[in-house]
């Protein structure tokens, strides 16, 4: 069977990275003419707004042979407002090249990626791009790579001509004795029987040795090697093509084995049809193969198009290793699995957007059309959290910044025909528990209308913890359906705290329960009103949740960026104020020659204000590079939202919902 190596390429916006896939195909013999980004011919960005723009904005796969090694290449977007496009794949990769610009160096996305890449594992190569550009470095970007992303680096050349058009790279060779030395010094690290036979005796490990040594630890990502050249020229891709080969864990696969995969890319064809993209980690998923994905109902394959070659080829199966695009799967959603594939991205890997907007149809009679609209885009990024605020037929999105939502607009434009619009933007607020907050009501005991009894505590947890759940009650105290409709109903009631924002790092204990068995008057059927149903607890919940919630306290948090900022040294003096007007707080500023840096924390909200006001301060030099950090209490007045339920901090409103109530 064929080796397969699925291959991840990282970097941040303008690095290269899809200028290298490009290069990739050339050399490889897929494409005979490398396509632009500028021009829009490139064959990754497919998507006419990516054309338009020269961003990614979608990830896109394509495949290619380098001596019998299958390479499904996955081109990634750059910019940090599609990360949750980039967290999707990384769980389906075998390795990756984290592309960095010569000139620009270590940037934020940069960082952002490498930390990811190695909590995860995954084998990283580093290629250096734009050798060729003035300004291009060497020694000062390799110590920057070694402080700022990882220190166990392998530099696998030097460069020649560097900043000049015709700039190369020339791989470090067997007679190297530097580069020998300092690699046995990086693998003895790792590798202890290597370290022993070195000092034993230099002669007796070979040039094979260190290569065989090096691709080991690079498998196990304990080493990152680097390469230098220009994706534009070619300058130093047959380097990193032979890196590919000889470096990353190509897999063979096991097609006997049972049937294991995940869907980690939807996306609607030119007729609508949902398609999946499906990472296969064990067996063979065959045509008109029948499938259940997470409990839903079951689907039949219709078609399967396999990666080859640069095309996608109709195929009556795919098997381990590979990537297969499969139509049929009408319910499929980003994340599902069928088998038990391995759990590479288990828990949130990048933060969850903090911004959020409203988006109001220019007719108000397309409001159906722009749901049904955003709830295909949400099928293809669940993190734009699609919420609907029923009582007032309005729809919000969450964002990670202006750019996704100019992309959204122009989507819905081009593909669905519907022209929206968006209120001002805000930033997505969380509830922390202040105290410890006690509830409970008893059934047949007024004010409870319900057939059900609930008691529950609200006690703070630790940051990020998210939401934990437990019992205090026995598990057997009533019927599983009536432990999980409570259990339920408190994480949704939860979504929407006393300000109207989710509640977070809490524990909550289910303090009380009870219900009324089945029960029917002489020879009658079961009667609704003498019993209890799951209608009766998933009421209830809500209102000893928010009761608890009373007691405890909540307090507003609002989220916070890590801040970079390069300008002019001489404008620094006007951006203080401006800085300290949009509540930064600046916490260090270096001097590189004319240019200054500086870091600190900014409020979300105020990000995409700075970054309009920077053009005209800094002559249209400044660069602003913003992530999520962390949250912070909100200072004065809290801010609320409106809600999007049936209100139980009115119980008076509230119970006018349910029949009992009334």
């Amino acid at each position: 069977m064929a080796l397969t190596l699925n291959l991840g390429i990282l970097a941040h916006i303008d690095a290269g990275k899809t200028s290298l896939t490009e290069r990739l195909l050339h050399s490889a013999g897929v494409i005979e003419t490398v396509g632009s980004v500028d021009e829009g011919s490139t064959q990754t960005d497919s998507l006419a707004l990516e054309r338009q723009r020269g961003i990614t904005i979608k990830s896109a796969v394509v495949s290619f042979e380098i001596e019998g090694i299958t390479v499904n290449l996955i081109d990634t977007p750059g910019h940090p407002d599609f990360i949750a496009e980039v967290e999707r794949v990384l769980g389906v990769l075998d390795g990756a090249v984290l592309v960095i610009s010569a000139v620009e160096g270590v940037q934020a996305q940069t960082r952002v990626l490498m930390r990811t890449l190695r909590r995860l594992e995954i084998p990283t190569l580093i290629f250096v791009n734009k050798i060729d550009r003035s300004g291009a470095r060497y020694d000062s970007l390799l110590r920057d790579i070694a402080e700022r992303l990882t220190p166990t680096l392998a530099a696998m050349g030097e460069t020649r001509r560097l900043g000049a058009r015709d700039a190369g790279f020339l791989p470090f060779g067997e007679g190297d004795a530097a580069f020998t030395t300092r690699l046995v010094d990086l693998l003895a690290a790792g590798d202890d029987e290597l370290l022993a036979a070195y000092v034993q005796d230099e002669s007796s490990v070979s040039h094979a040795d260190l290569r065989a040594a090096l691709a080991a630890q690079t498998r196990r990502a304990l080493v990152h090697p680097v390469f230098f050249g220009s994706a534009i020229t070619g300058a130093g891709v047959e380097p990193l093509i032979r890196g590919i080969r000889e470096l990353l864990p190509a897999t063979e696969g096991d097609a006997a084995a049972p049937l294991a995969a995940t869907v980690f890319k939807v996306e609607r064809g030119a007729a609508g049809e949902k398609i999946a993209y499906v990472r296969m980690f064990g067996g063979t998923l065959r045509l008109r193969e029948r499938l259940c994905l997470d409990g839903q109902e079951e689907s039949k394959v219709t078609t399967i198009g396999v990666f080859e070659s640069g095309t996608v080829v109709h195929r009556p199966a795919v098997g381990a290793g590979r990537i297969g695009k499969v139509w049929g799967l009408h319910g499929a959603k980003v994340g599902d699995t069928f088998g038990n594939p391995p759990a590479k991205t288990s828990g949130r890997l990048f933060f969850r957007p903090s911004l959020e907007t409203l988006v109001v149809p220019c007719l108000a009679s397309e409001k159906g059309r722009l749901h049904e609209a955003l709830t295909q885009l949400a099928e293809q990024d669940p993190l734009i959290n699609l919420r609907q605020d029923d009582l007032r037929q309005e729809i919000y999105v969450s964002l990670y910044g202006e750019v996704q939502k100019e992309v959204i607009q122009a989507t819905l434009k081009d593909d669905y025909g519907i022209d929206v619009t968006f209120r001002e933007t805000t930033p997505i607020c969380v509830e922390r528990p202040i105290g410890v907050g006690s509830a409970f009501e008893i059934k047949n005991k007024d004010p409870n209308p319900f057939l059900a009894t609930v008691g529950l505590r609200i006690e703070p947890a630790p940051e990020n913890s998210g939401v934990g759940y437990r019992l205090e009650v026995e598990l057997g105290s009533m019927p599983f359906a009536f432990m999980k409709a409570v259990e339920d109903t408190v994480r949704e009631t939860l979504r929407q705290g006393l300000y109207g924002w989710e509640v977070t790092d809490c524990t909550v204990t289910l303090t009380h329960s009870g219900y009324c068995p089945r029960q029917s008057h002489a020879h009658q059927r079961f009667n609704k009103a003498m019993s209890s149903t799951g209608a009766d607890f998933r009421g209830l919940t809500p209102l000893v949740v928010i009761d608890a919630l009373r007691e405890a306290g909540t307090r507003v948090h609002e989220p916070v960026h890590r801040f970079h900022l390069e300008v002019a040294s001489d404008t620094v003096g006007v951006l203080m104020p401006v800085l300290a007007g949009a509540r930064a707080v600046v916490g260090s500023m270096t001097n590189r020659g004319n240019v200054s840096v500086l870091e600190g924390e900014l409020p979300a909200a105020e990000v995409h204000g700075l970054q309009q006001q920077l053009p005209p301060l800094t002559h249209g030099d400044g660069v602003l590079e913003a992530e999520f950090a962390r949250y912070q209490p909100v200072s004065g007045e809290p801010p609320s939202r409106p809600r999007s339920d049936h209100n139980p901090l009115d119980r008076k409103e509230y119970l006018l919902h349910f029949t009992r109530g009334v």
